[in-house]
């Protein structure tokens, strides 16, 4: 304390701030506001510089109070106030400390996964800004003529003539590769100019109306928009190809023209361009988009014009959930039932879930939308929690696709393909008409093994076999991400009679190749979309007929309207019908239904043929005859009498661990503790290894927490946490907690 003045006794009092540090330890930490900061407002919200052990961390202030469970000779003073005004609001705040508290991650983590990455990293708005170029007023046609001799600078001169608004630098590298020689040259010539300002969308002009909508469309607007103003959950349950976006795009205009904001949630990037498309054409209002495809000036921009209310509708994937929007008035959630909404790593987070009491806490509306609602869901509708709209007929007046089981048994097989699916592709193909392949399996094959030995090219690090990839020469583990070149001789015994054992999504596109060599083919799966912009591409070339087989694994399957799409093969269903997670056989159905809504979309009748080894299974014969509501309804029962959720609830602990002892050890003990504080009767099951015991180099063992009261569950875990990490076993080993988990692997 300085000498020069003994400051008075309000002046004295400790000022003391609770910061939420992004690290993986549980709870907050206090820190002292220093003399030299003092005369600052400290605002939940928002940004400071903080030492922590050696090095110096962003952390973000969670309130300000004038006590702390330390001595306030432990206590170290913050280094610098980065933000006068909170980057995150106190609604987000609390929604965060919600689940932080629900899903049992520490605060500082779950905090910084609302931020962008340049907030995350200290800087500021005022840092945040983009460069733009504009073609310099007066800049005419003999200006462009006298750089013929720079083709490159004329050709930068005349888009940006084309663009009198200007062109920023994530657009000039996505389209222009290597334009910067050329830019500076033309500011050198005085022929643009550049300036820096912050990116915020822009309104676009309405391109197109909305269509004359049928009776079911109609009720659903009319009954959502009813409750425009206060906190309902709506389940729009419509069949592929009923106009569920239609609805969407009418309740957004209303919400919007009572100056409200949108959130649009959509559980995987490759929706986001077309939804996004969809909602330009009508809206008239400026959009953010937020995804992890962005870079982070990108990011941020978004971010940023949805936090200070300038962009009026947000579609985003599932971390958006958590961007502050001041206006708030409507979340909806497309394809509702997608585990892509479920963080699987870290914070493990359900971004429908949080959306749901994000909305609670606003009380405002949230819209699910699916054609495979979520047994959660239809469970909720049972209970009455949510209001169900069906819509049973399709938005325009199509045929209905007709669906059929191709039995594989002792039938002569291709690369995976029967004769029968073989005739059904050339049928469709010489009418014009484009078809679809669906296979959830990438690669040439799973695996290549020895001819002579049997000999299987096994991942080092995993339970698993590595999936050949032929036209790089490669074997992946498409589960540790391990990579390796392909042998070609066995590993064991030296033989060349290597054999690549079933299929894969790059062997079919090799033999359809051969099979129809004049037919544009064009396999859209996770090893062709890599390249920035790639799945963009692919997608619109399909739109636009450009090819007329399309392979491909689930990214084909949401949401996608392909209108020249009449044939759809499911070409493996049976690698799902026996699996051991209690979801497998709802996320087949889903996914059935899903893949075979891309067929018959126009005016075209459609056609689907699911080829199996066993056509009496009756999850299948449900389908075919009954429809996904009668599904749905056994496969309730059938989770009510295993005691699987909705009707019990579920947490996961896991660990992973270099030994296999050690992880049995930490679980053994553990369980113990959970049969200690255990006074509610909730079910501790374990441990025991999981699905993949071994996977990237460790042995992964669970325990497993089941009750039919949320409640008492969470008494237990609130009471289990504190202790597991004091155990010595927890530190030898890598364990998580999962609340709601979405799988038991």
């Amino acid at each position: 304390m300085n000498s020069k003045a003994q400051p008075s006794a309000a002046t004295a009092q400790p000022r003391i701030l609770k910061i939420a540090v992004p690290i993986p330890l549980f709870g907050a930490f206090d820190y002292l506001v220093p003399e030299s900061l003092r005369q600052h407002s400290f605002i939940p919200g928002c940004r400071v510089e903080v030492p922590f052990g050696r090095r110096t961390a962003i952390g973000v202030i969670l309130e300000q109070t004038d006590h702390s469970d330390l001595a306030l000779s432990k206590l170290k003073p913050i280094r610098a106030l980065i933000d006068t005004e909170p980057m995150l609001d106190a609604r987000i705040l609390d929604l965060l400390r919600w689940a932080a508290a629900y899903y049992l991650h520490p605060i500082g983590e779950v905090v910084q996964a609302a931020l962008p990455g340049l907030l995350r990293q200290g800087k500021t708005d005022a840092a945040m800004v983009i460069k733009v170029w504009t073609a310099r007023d007066g800049v005419s046609t003999s200006d462009l003529e006298s750089l013929n001799r720079a083709a490159k600078q004329k050709h930068i001169l005349q888009i940006l003539l084309n663009n009198p608004d200007g062109l920023d630098e994530a657009y000039l590298n996505e389209n222009h590769p290597n334009w910067r020689p050329a830019m500076k040259a033309l500011l050198e010539k005085a022929l643009v100019t550049c300036a820096e300002q912050a990116s915020l969308p822009a309104a676009r002009p309405v391109l197109s109306q909305a269509p004359l909508l049928n009776e079911e469309q109609q009720q659903a607007i009319a009954a959502i928009g009813h409750d425009l103003d206060q906190h309902h959950i709506h389940l729009l349950h419509g069949i592929t190809g009923s106009g569920k976006t239609e609805v969407y795009l009418a309740l957004s205009q209303q919400v919007i023209a009572s100056g409200k904001q949108v959130l649009v949630l959509v559980p995987e990037i490759s929706l986001t361009p077309q939804l996004t498309e969809r909602f330009e054409q009508r809206m008239g209002c400026p959009i953010a988009v937020l995804h992890s495809g962005l870079n982070d000036q990108q990011r941020f921009s978004a971010w940023h014009a949805a936090a200070i209310g300038h962009a009026r509708l947000v579609i985003g994937t599932r971390s958006a959930i958590f961007t502050p929007l001041p206006d708030l008035g409507l979340i909806i959630i497309d394809e509702e039932h997608d585990g892509s909404y479920k963080q699987q790593e870290g914070f493990r987070y359900n971004a429908r879930d949080l959306a749901l009491v994000r909305s609670q806490k606003e009380n405002i509306p949230v819209v699910l939308g699916s054609a495979t609602p979520s047994l959660e869901s239809l469970h909720n509708v049972n209970r009455q929690r949510f209001q169900i709209h069906p819509l049973k007929q399709r938005a325009r007046s199509q045929s209905v696709t007709r669906i059929q089981l191709l039995d594989m048994c002792s039938q002569p097989i291709q690369e995976g393909m029967s004769a029968a699916l073989l005739v059904k592709i050339d049928e469709h193909l010489q009418q014009g008409n484009q078809v679809i392949l669906f296979l959830n399996r990438r690669g040439f094959s799973p695996l290549l093994m020895c001819h002579d030995c049997g000999w299987m090219t096994r991942c080092k690090r995993c339970d698993a076999n590595m999936t050949y990839h032929k036209h790089k020469h490669q074997l992946h583990c498409h589960h540790c991400g391990a990579e390796t070149r392909s042998p070609t001789k066995c590993g064991d015994c030296g033989s060349e009679q290597l054999l690549a054992i079933g299929t894969g999504t790059e062997r079919i596109e090799n033999f359809l190749t051969e099979r129809f060599p004049d037919v544009h083919i064009n396999r859209i799966d996770r090893d062709t979309t890599r390249r920035k912009g790639a799945l963009e591409d692919k997608l619109q070339q399909a739109h636009a007929g450009g090819a007329s087989i399309l392979v491909g694994t689930q990214m084909l399957a949401k949401g996608h309207d392909f209108p020249n799409v009449t044939l759809v093969g499911v070409l493996d269903t049976d690698q799902a019908l026996y699996s051991a997670d209690f979801r497998a056989a709802e996320h087949l159905a889903q996914l059935i239904i899903q893949v075979s809504g891309r067929a018959g979309r126009a005016d075209k009748p459609g056609e689907v043929l699911i080829q199996t080894h066993h056509p009496d299974h009756p999850l299948l014969q449900t389908l075919l005859h009954k429809g996904y509501e009668k599904f749905a309804e056994a496969a309730l029962f059938e989770r009510q009498q295993a005691g699987f959720p909705p009707h019990r609830h579920l947490v996961i602990l896991r660990c992973g661990a270099i030994r296999k002892e050690l992880g049995i050890q930490f679980m053994t003990e553990a369980r113990e503790l959970a049969n200690r504080y255990n006074a509610n009767g909730v079910d501790v099951f374990g441990p025991w290894p999981a699905p993949m015991e071994k996977r990237a180099g460790r042995f992964r063992t669970q325990t497993m927490l089941q009750s039919s009261d949320r409640k008492a569950l969470h008494q237990l875990l609130r009471q289990w946490l504190p202790q597991l990490q004091q155990l010595k076993s927890a530190k030898q080993v890598r364990w998580s907690i999962d609340v709601d988990p979405y799988d038991t692997f």
